[in-house]
């Protein structure tokens, strides 16, 4: 037990290595050469480093102080401090790391620049890490007033690209926000993983024929729960099953198409999945056997 143990912390901070030489590689090779900034702290450290000749590396350690104080407030401490050793450890890459300027294309450097660095925070985020702090002020700010965390990190980085037009050019404000949103879409990506899946829940009295369509035609896993109906204006109860499956986006029209063949009056619904792990999900099941399955989980 102990041995898995420390395996599994190995592997995240393995992970949380690779995050910080992305986004180390994203800044030195692609935006500080070109004045470029992304979003949040690395931002605003971005941002000085355009005006004052001071190493990158100690403005990111600086801005991110406030940031980390808060969090020991806000998040738990086990990622706090997963969070100052990775941001020590990218402004250690980002001192000594010597990249060489890949490109003066100013649209590959927003792209490249976006990709690399929001692929290093998505990956340290999903380890339990923070490379950037204005998620933890989003927290804060959330838990306080009840705004949501993408407003406030959207309101905050509205006013440090208003900042850049004003101080150094609309232009490389407008090419900063360009590699914002490819680093926040990219980050998002990371986290929730490129896989979509859709959660469907199926109330119908055609359950029985609805749940073998499922597991012949789509071949994917469910779930039956017992559930009864006629509650309200009927008065009439009546036991049936219901039907949970998750499926992949792609096939989530062939799903409300196999159900509508067999019930139009069947009741569904449907809702997004952030993460899924087991299963009969990853690879579908053999089709040649759905006949022997008469009830799977997912």
């Amino acid at each position: 037990m102990q041995t898995q143990k420390t395996i599994n912390y190995f592997y995240e901070y393995f992970q949380i290595f690779i995050g910080i030489v992305l986004t180390s590689l994203g800044l030195k090779a692609f935006l500080l050469p070109n004045g470029f900034l992304d979003g949040g702290v690395t931002g605003i450290a971005l941002l000085i480093r355009t005006q004052v000749d001071i190493n990158m590396s100690y403005l990111l350690v600086f801005f991110s102080i406030p940031f980390l104080v808060l969090g020991y407030f806000t998040v738990s401490k086990r990622i706090v401090i997963k969070s100052v050793i990775s941001i020590l450890g990218l402004a250690l890459f980002i001192h000594f790391e010597n990249f060489q300027t890949i490109t003066n294309d100013k649209l590959l450097i927003s792209i490249f620049g976006g990709l690399l660095v929001g692929s290093g925070i998505g990956i340290a985020i999903r380890n339990g890490s923070v490379l950037d702090g204005s998620e933890i002020l989003g927290v804060y700010l959330n838990d306080k007033f009840g705004i949501s965390i993408g407003k406030i990190v959207l309101i905050f980085n509205i006013i440090l690209f208003a900042i850049t037009a004003f101080v150094v050019s609309v232009e490389v404000a407008l090419y900063s926000i360009l590699t914002y949103i490819i680093a926040a879409k990219v980050t998002d990506t990371v986290i929730e993983g490129f896989e979509d899946f859709i959660g469907v829940t199926i109330v119908s009295r055609k359950y029985d024929l609805i749940k073998n369509a499922i597991l012949e035609e789509l071949g994917v896993g469910l779930t039956v729960y017992k559930g009864s109906s006629g509650y309200g204006t009927k008065g009439i109860q009546e036991d049936f099953d219901i039907i949970h499956s998750i499926v992949n986006r792609i096939d989530i029209k062939k799903m409300y198409r196999i159900v509508q063949e067999i019930d139009q009056d069947a009741f569904i619904v449907e809702f997004d999945v952030n993460s899924v792990k087991g299963g009969v999900l990853r690879h579908y099941i053999n089709k040649k056997k759905n006949k022997k399955l008469n009830k799977t989980t997912s």
